[in-house]
């Protein structure tokens, strides 16, 4: 894949759907600490630290996975822009041919 600067210029190439990956990785690295950092307090805790526990392993299953869907649709509307883009210039190849 070719990088055109022109394109770039342009905001016919998105940079966005690299940036996104990032941001994946950076919320499912926050998630952990916070839920690690639930069970570690639940755990020193003196009263009620079982709820935080729980609460703590919910939030190292759903965080990532919240994370995960959320990055997956700000995707999906790069993925629709570039196939309509695509669809574009196939459309207008087709009208200069004819």
């Amino acid at each position: 894949m070719n990088f055109d600067f022109q394109d770039f210029l342009s905001f016919n190439k998105m940079i966005t759907p690299t940036i996104i990956k990032i941001i994946f990785y950076i919320g499912v690295g926050i998630s952990v600490l916070m839920g690690l950092f639930q069970i570690i307090a639940g755990v020193a805790s003196n009263f009620g630290g079982g709820l935080q526990v729980i609460m703590g392993l919910i939030t190292l299953v759903v965080g990532p996975l919240f994370v995960r869907i959320y990055c997956e649709l700000l995707i999906l509307f790069f993925k629709m822009h570039e196939s309509l883009n695509r669809i574009n210039k196939n459309l207008e190849a087709a009208e200069y041919e004819e």
